[in-house]
């Protein structure tokens, strides 16, 4: 089962942030169809969250139909994001955390290593749209 980070420093709206983790889960393949969220309450409890900033979003998903609603037992994905690129991602990921580990031994914080990794991200996106 999933479970949800928030960042409130992110400024990113709380139910953005439930909406895209469950967003990426579906793309990594981390969640599947007939896989159950979180209840409401459960992410309140988690997150320190109002009830509606999570309806809100498992709403958002809902119209994306990426999941439904059973009223009485839960809410359910029933859509996927995921695609043929799953099986690339575990020799792509022993890279990045090669990289992740080479950029620690060099003296980089977490955050200079997320600015750098989203810098360079956004730069080779943009020259690939060229």
């Amino acid at each position: 089962m999933i479970e949800f980070h928030l960042d409130a420093h992110s400024g990113v709206a709380p139910y953005r942030q439930i909406v895209q983790q469950v967003r990426q889960a579906l793309r990594m393949g981390l969640l599947d169809a007939g896989d159950k969220l979180p209840a409401v309450r459960e992410v309140v409890a988690a997150t320190a969250v109002n009830p509606n900033t999570v309806l809100k979003a498992y709403r958002e998903l809902e119209y994306e139909g990426l999941v439904a609603a059973r009223p009485g037992i839960g809410t359910f994905v029933i859509g996927a994001l995921a695609d043929g690129s799953l099986a690339a991602h575990g020799p792509l990921r022993e890279d990045l955390l090669r990289w992740l580990e080479t950029a620690r031994r060099a003296g980089l914080g977490s955050d200079s290593i997320e600015a750098l990794f989203q810098n360079t991200f956004r730069s080779a996106i943009k020259e690939s749209k060229r």
